[in-house]
């Protein structure tokens, strides 16, 4: 989707014109992919825009610099300042967010640790990220030939730039095949995620989704999700799932801060259920969206708002 631009990026402790945000053309992770970042949405609600989760999104970030020897030059709470900041100053009521940081210009070559670390903060308004119509009639997905890294090559527990160039490659493959998602298979031939979110099957009222350690992020809306799913009922397993279980489901759908919860309903041209979002996803979406809005206090403590 466009970025639609706003005033100010918040860029290594200060807010600048969107248009001087720039970094040198021999910033390290230009050239190697190094740096670590997050997707984060706020939501409006009756009390003003609040983020979602940004607590655990910022601690998913931490660790993600963490294993790659990134020191992040500014603590929990002056990020969380900055988001507030960024948001204010771009005046919106909902918004997408993107916290990055990167090695950026110093030392060219492979090893990353004598180049600074820079952290930047961008918000900007973003709509459904499938589309909206796709939340209730679905999307459509191909399994890729690209296959998900392996977790000895690089690890999926951290949200990393040059992590997504496999995501870049089954995207566009599968874009340019005519279907508006791919989903990963790891090497041994089981389910991981999508392109940049993860993913659901349901069976007999069961929901289940690949375990973390088969190669897909642990999602800050995988995990929110699987607990509004217990919360209202459902039983919910982590275990393997292979290609033909998605073809056989009752229901499949994709979460994450972007997709939210997007039901998918043909995989590889074969019809998921009744071919558009079933009941357990209508469920989820509707306790989801009360609980992003800040209409049900169960998850109160799952937002900050901004103007607090």
């Amino acid at each position: 989707m466009p970025i639609t631009e706003v005033e100010k990026i918040w860029m290594n402790g200060q807010l600048v014109p969107w248009h001087e945000a720039k970094v040198h053309v021999l910033s390290h992770a230009l050239h190697y992919g190094s740096g670590v970042f997050e997707g984060i949405r706020a939501y409006e609600t009756s009390r003003g825009p609040a983020v979602w989760h940004l607590d655990a999104h910022l601690d998913r970030m931490y660790s993600s610099a963490g294993i790659y020897f990134m020191e992040i030059p500014y603590s929990k709470a002056e990020l969380v300042d900055a988001v507030k900041e960024t948001i204010r100053a771009a005046g919106l009521q909902s918004c997408y967010i993107r916290p990055i940081a990167f090695r950026g210009y110093g030392e060219m070559g492979v090893s990353p640790l004598a180049n600074p670390v820079d952290v930047s903060i961008a918000v900007w308004p973003w709509g459904t990220y499938l589309g909206e119509e796709a939340l209730e009639q679905g999307v459509r997905v191909k399994i890729s030939s690209w296959k998900r890294h392996d977790q000895n090559s690089l690890p999926s527990a951290a949200k990393a730039t040059g992590g997504y160039l496999g995501s870049i490659l089954a995207k566009v493959d599968a874009t340019k095949s005519g279907y508006d998602e791919a989903v990963l298979l790891n090497d041994d031939g089981y389910v991981t995620e999508g392109s940049g979110e993860n993913i659901f099957v349901v069976n007999g009222g069961t929901i289940v989704t690949p375990h973390t350690g088969h190669g897909c992020l642990a999602g800050v809306t995988r995990s929110s999700v699987m607990t509004i799913a217990r919360d209202l009922g459902f039983p919910v397993v982590e275990q393997n799932l292979v290609r033909t279980d998605l073809y056989t489901a009752d229901e499949v759908f994709f979460t994450g801060t972007a997709a939210e919860i997007t039901p998918i309903r043909e995989v590889d041209d074969r019809t998921v259920g009744a071919g558009h979002r079933g009941p357990v996803t209508k469920a989820l979406q509707d306790a989801f969206f009360a609980a992003t809005k800040g209409d049900d206090p169960t998850y109160a403590d799952w937002l900050t708002y901004v103007d607090d």
